[in-house]
């Protein structure tokens, strides 16, 4: 009878073992996106053990419309049609570029969707991500700032989960000369892009940024018109 009890709870410890080499981290139940849109959904996962271990992502179940797509992606590397992809983790490591991509059609709607993580050889440990995202016409976005040289709506997405966020503006003099600075929160400038009479937006990388808070400046002639906060998050 003992040597049963020894067997059982060795057993069960082994289990609490490997269960216990999995975290997903900022998990989030509800989304929203707008029609015609990319919706990211972060997926952000930990090896808690000391040993490296290969994880499965696996979509378990979602309802999309025919004129939707859900896919996983890797960095800037998607995998349209697959249904689950492999990420290995050296101990302590997190994953901060798994995505679950969903191209939200031109329709508004509400999609479900149940996502696992479990470790290779494991899905009965694995751990489960049910979310919904909602679906909704785009509204018209006011703009934070206006003159009658030019008008700068704020910054998109933010906080920034993707490799980019865009401004979109209007500059209406050519002669004027405007830019976009971004600052750390040391005040120490770490990008800056220039904002054309031709064109309507500005396109922000943010792969190379650390996650934080950042701050981004307009400037017309040199002169600082409107400061503004960006959270990098990944």
């Amino acid at each position: 009878m003992r040597r049963w009890f020894t067997i059982i709870l060795l057993f069960i410890t082994a289990i609490s073992g490997l269960s216990q080499g999995l975290e997903w981290i900022d998990r989030q139940e509800n989304y929203q996106a707008g029609i015609g849109q990319n919706a990211r959904i972060p997926i952000r996962i930990r090896n808690t053990s000391d040993k490296p271990q290969t994880f499965i992502i696996r979509k378990a179940s979602g309802d999309l419309n025919p004129n939707q797509k859900g896919y996983f992606c890797s960095g800037a590397d998607c995998y349209d049609g697959l249904n689950e992809i492999t990420q290995r983790l050296e101990p302590g490591q997190t994953a901060s570029n798994l995505f679950f991509v969903i191209e939200t059609g031109m329709t508004p709607t509400s999609n479900s969707f149940r996502l696992e993580v479990f470790q290779r050889g494991s899905p009965q440990l694995g751990i489960e991500h049910a979310f919904l995202i909602n679906i909704e016409e785009k509204p018209p976005r006011s703009f934070v700032f206006q003159s009658r040289d030019i008008t700068v709506h704020d910054i998109y997405p933010n906080p920034v989960t993707d490799q980019h966020a865009y401004i979109d503006y209007r500059l209406s003099d050519e002669s004027v000369k405007a830019k976009v600075v971004v600052h750390n929160i040391l005040g120490s400038p770490v990008a800056q892009y220039e904002m054309i009479a031709s064109e309507s937006r500005v396109k922000i990388q943010s792969e190379e940024l650390s996650s934080g808070v950042y701050f981004y400046t307009i400037y017309l002639d040199n002169v600082g018109v409107l400061t503004r906060k960006m959270v990098v998050r990944k």
